[in-house]
């Protein structure tokens, strides 16, 4: 596996691709890597961890272990400087509250924010974050 956590995102989706590129500005230690879901990465990995495909928002591997929905959105926050790192005190919030209402906001992603018609094309600052 991979030494550095890594976030499985939907490539395609415009507010995923905000989100990754708000989490990269604010990772001051550059811990995170990326990889859309869409991608050669995101497969093997799937695979390797059994993930299931069902999931199509985002993921967060760390290790052999893998976080999904709001548990990875909140576990990613412990990455995050200020002011991004303040949510990880949703940590507190119920998970039979919080995992329905991170569930509502992924089933309508694409109808609030848009969809691309290919992944994004990390910048070359920051293509070495970015797992094929």
């Amino acid at each position: 596996m991979h030494t550095h956590p890594i976030v499985l995102f939907d490539g395609v989706c415009n507010y995923c691709n905000s989100m990754v590129n708000y989490a990269i500005r604010h990772d001051p230690k550059g811990k995170l890597r990326f990889a859309p879901l869409q991608s050669s990465t995101a497969s093997r990995v799937r695979s390797q961890l059994g993930i299931p495909d069902k999931i199509d928002s985002v993921i967060l591997v760390v290790g052999k272990k893998y976080y999904t929905y709001s548990d990875a959105a909140v576990r990613i926050a412990r990455y995050l400087s200020f002011p991004a790192g303040i949510a990880r005190v949703l940590w507190l919030v119920p998970k039979f509250i919080r995992q329905p209402i991170y569930k509502w906001v992924a089933r309508n992603r694409y109808n609030w924010f848009g969809k691309k018609e290919s992944c994004m094309v990390p910048s070359a600052e920051v293509r070495e974050r970015f797992l094929g």
